[in-house]
């Protein structure tokens, strides 16, 4: 599971991160789903760090973010426009890691 609290450096980093990332799960018509769920779980597993993007009930961006984020048990790590980046650590990959521990490191 992901810290749920991180610095505003280690936020950026990640943000910095997902910038060249494309949305890998998409929340249509149906909103918020098992299937979507099941989606992003696997896409947090598999990338750490992932992209979904709102297709629909974009009024509704960062309060639908926010309860994925809790039933993924990952970090929301911010919301642009009718997009959402989460991430959350896997113990076997860790790939953004040693960058958030260098990132806590300095002070």
């Amino acid at each position: 599971m992901a810290e749920k609290t991180v610095s505003s450096k280690e936020r950026a980093y990640l943000r910095s991160q997902a910038q060249s990332l494309s949305p890998v799960v998409m929340v249509g018509q149906q909103g918020i789903t098992a299937g979507v769920i099941d989606a992003l779980d696997a896409a947090l597993t598999d990338h750490e760090l992932v992209k979904v993007r709102f297709q629909d009930f974009k009024e509704m961006t960062k309060d639908l973010s926010a309860e994925l984020a809790a039933k993924t048990a990952s970090l929301l790590v911010s919301t642009t426009g009718f997009t959402a980046v989460f991430y959350r650590m896997n113990p076997d990959k860790k790939t953004y890691e040693g960058a958030l521990k260098r990132i806590r490191s300095v002070k």
